[in-house]
């Protein structure tokens, strides 16, 4: 049975769906729709806040919740890809760096980096953080904090891990600059140059510029945009290829968005035990899902099993802080600590201590618990524009976490063309080659949509549309 809360969010979604509410409307006040239905503040705050994290309405400051634009035309999700190809060497991944360079020009539109606008981040608290880290650990701040890393934030991380079902310990993380880094360290720990790794298809381009850094082969398996790594595929590819690691995010994968069932982890998982093969879990969007509980990672759901976990707060807290981790045991995380110290010593020490107080002192979280609904709110509306104004051909993910969107363009739309067009406009956009070892995916695009909307994002969006 639902909740009150449920009920009301219901009843609201229906009205803003069939246009007795429309879009740019504001509602009316939390304590005035408690009054109205005969229900306490609190549940009426909760039916906000479901509206919100589904995309249904916004929050502005100091001026109350307003319903977002949902176009009559349904998102139409991209088709998914079934076969996979032989393993490759990865190349070719200059084009990944022209969009790198493009993010640092300010007179650019962002939207091709999945990279946060300062907007939604917790800057004032990182601010307080940092100058309170500076004042009290003088130090400390100064020195070089050796791998694994400040023993206070990995206390924190292990602690966060077993809120979601992690059973690690602080001794069982290492600290490293960044996601990327933490995926490099893991392949390196179980791989050599030459071998075989497992990837999804469409994949985070900046793994398979460390991939192509490291001279292994990529193994494209596809992933469906809703369910994930189709695991059929995944289990023929075992068969006829000596895969040595794979490398999947089952939470919020970077491009398509999904979030596989627990059903599936597990079955990714014992399929992967079985051929005796690694999994490198990359977890960088799982605290940023729509839905407000966090979903399970496979490092939770099999705590025994060979999982390396990746993760860092460059896509909550600040992509400038360079603080992400890995959690791996025994022998693993013995070669991981030394490949750290080998690659860069140490993470900046500041930033690992600054991040420590964020967690301990809860703002973490009361950030994550507003910043999941911007993201679900941003990602509606940007999808919702892109529908009305993109060809009626287009396919667009519908991402149940982070904030970037996947969309397939009509057939004989070359996305590297449309990219080097659109940078002359003053655009940036993610072509979707750069997301596939064999160079597929010529027709799509990535997108972000966490930016400030204004004049300019809508006129982005525009100028995109006129170029396809």
């Amino acid at each position: 049975m639902e909740s009150l809360y449920q009920q009301l969010a219901l009843e609201m979604k229906a009205r803003i769906e069939t246009g007795v509410y429309v879009a740019g409307q504001r509602l009316l006040g939390v304590r005035s729709v408690a009054r109205m239905r005969g229900v306490s503040v609190a549940t009426a705050v909760a039916a906000y806040q479901v509206l919100t994290d589904t995309g249904y309405i916004e929050a502005r400051s100091r001026s109350g919740f307003y319903v977002l634009t949902r176009h009559s035309i349904q998102a139409i999700e991209p088709k998914a890809i079934e076969k996979t190809a032989p393993p490759q060497l990865v190349t070719g991944q200059a084009m990944a760096m022209a969009l790198i360079k493009a993010a640092n020009d300010p007179s650019i539109v962002q939207l091709g980096a999945a990279v946060p606008d300062s907007s939604f981040l917790p800057t004032h608290s990182i601010g307080r953080a940092l100058v309170q880290v500076i004042r009290t650990q003088r130090t400390q701040s100064a020195s070089y904090m050796m791998p694994p890393g400040a023993v206070e934030l990995r206390r924190q991380i292990a602690r966060r891990m077993g809120e979601s079902g992690s059973t690690v310990s602080a001794d069982d993380i290492v600290i490293t600059t960044g996601c990327q880094e933490a995926l490099s360290l893991a392949l390196r720990a179980v791989t050599k140059p030459g071998d075989v790794v497992a990837v999804e298809s469409p994949a985070f381009y900046g793994l398979l510029h460390v991939m192509e850094s490291l001279g292994l082969e990529a193994l494209e398996i596809p992933a469906h945009p809703r369910n994930g790594i189709v695991l059929d595929t995944l289990a023929f590819a075992l068969e006829r290829w000596p895969v040595k690691a794979c490398v999947f995010s089952p939470n919020f994968s970077n491009p398509l968005g999904y979030c596989m069932s627990d059903e599936a982890k597990h079955a990714l998982i014992r399929l992967l035990e079985k051929h005796k093969i690694p999994l490198i879990e990359d977890d960088v969007y799982g605290d940023l899902g729509f839905n407000q509980r966090r979903p399970s990672t496979c490092k939770g759901l099999a705590p025994n099993a060979d999982i390396l976990y990746c993760s860092s707060f460059s896509k909550t807290l600040a992509p400038g802080l360079r603080i992400g981790w890995v959690a791996a045991e025994g022998a693993r995380r013995e070669r991981i600590e030394y490949l750290k110290y080998v690659t860069s010593i140490a993470s900046p020490t500041v930033p690992q201590l600054a991040v420590a107080e964020l967690l301990a002192n809860g703002r973490y979280e009361r950030y994550l618990r507003e910043v999941r609904g911007k993201y679900a709110s941003a990602v509606a509306r940007m999808s919702d524009v892109v529908m009305q104004i993109f060809p009626s051909e287009t396919r667009i993910s519908q991402p149940q976490g982070g904030f970037v969107l996947w969309v397939e363009l009509p057939e004989g739309v070359d996305s590297f063309a449309l990219a080097r067009r659109a940078i002359d406009q003053g655009v940036s956009v993610a072509p979707g080659p750069l997301f596939s070892a064999a160079g597929k995916f010529s027709n799509f695009i990535r997108l972000s949509s966490a930016r400030v909307w204004d004049a300019r994002m809508e006129s982005a969006l525009v100028t995109l549309a006129r170029l396809i």
